[in-house]
């Protein structure tokens, strides 16, 4: 049988590369994107177009195996973001994700995964990035949750990636070695967890987050200490 992913934020960086790691993989790939592209064109913080995409979907296919939770929310800070502003942050990082997979939830087929896109930002953060992170430690949350409710038909698991450079740009020196791989981390490493999160090899892990970061979360940093230096 055929399978289907559905991929939120498909037209860019991670998810464009989802995409299309899936489709080499002979997966039928249905996007949802807030910027036109090759799949559905929609705004998920609203939920008549979360339902328009939903029928979508089904109007082409007759289930479903991966729903992968992509779109990026806002980021703003404390200083600037409005009441509006973060909470539609939220209805794109978190409330979107909990709907779709309400409505899809009778339309996967047995063995399906939800991955859901968080942040290394869901243990971490810089200053004045409050909607952002807040909505990543919210998916980061609602993975359990859903792993506890949609099993075992439905296995969900969510990836905190670090600093991922979509744009193509190479980077050198202290970019790369703040990072304890050594460098900075791009799409394809992402995506690459996600094909293995849905696959068999993959079918005793449920409501797990797993942070992709080349182990920066990881490294303690002290003023003046091996070479890293907080100016006045």
């Amino acid at each position: 049988m055929e399978k289907v992913a559905v991929i939120t934020g498909g037209n860019h960086g991670i998810g464009k590369a989802i995409a299309c790691l899936f489709e080499q993989e002979g997966v039928s790939v249905e996007t949802i994107d807030i910027t036109p592209g090759s799949g559905f064109t929609g705004d998920i913080s609203d939920p008549k177009m979360l339902e328009a995409f939903h029928r979508h979907v089904m109007s082409r296919h007759d289930h479903i195996d991966y729903l992968i939770n992509n779109a990026p929310p806002l980021s703003k800070g404390i200083d600037t973001c409005t009441y509006e502003e973060f909470s539609r942050a939220l209805s794109v990082g978190v409330t979107a994700p909990f709907y779709l997979a309400k409505l899809f939830r009778d339309d996967f087929a047995d063995g399906s995964s939800i991955i859901n896109i968080s942040s290394s930002r869901d243990r971490m953060s810089q200053p004045q990035t409050e909607s952002y992170t807040a909505a990543k430690g919210g998916i980061a949350a609602l993975t359990h949750a859903l792993a506890v409710s949609l099993g075992p038909k439905i296995r969900v698991n969510s990836i905190s990636p670090g600093w991922i450079e979509t744009d193509g740009k190479t980077y050198h020196g202290a970019d790369c070695l703040q990072h304890p791989a050594g460098r900075v981390g791009t799409p394809d490493d992402i995506a690459h967890m996600v094909l293995f999160l849905v696959s068999e090899k993959a079918s005793f892990i449920t409501g797990e987050n797993i942070c992709i970061d080349g182990g920066m979360t990881k490294q303690m940093i002290y003023h003046n200490d091996y070479r890293w230096y907080l100016g006045e």
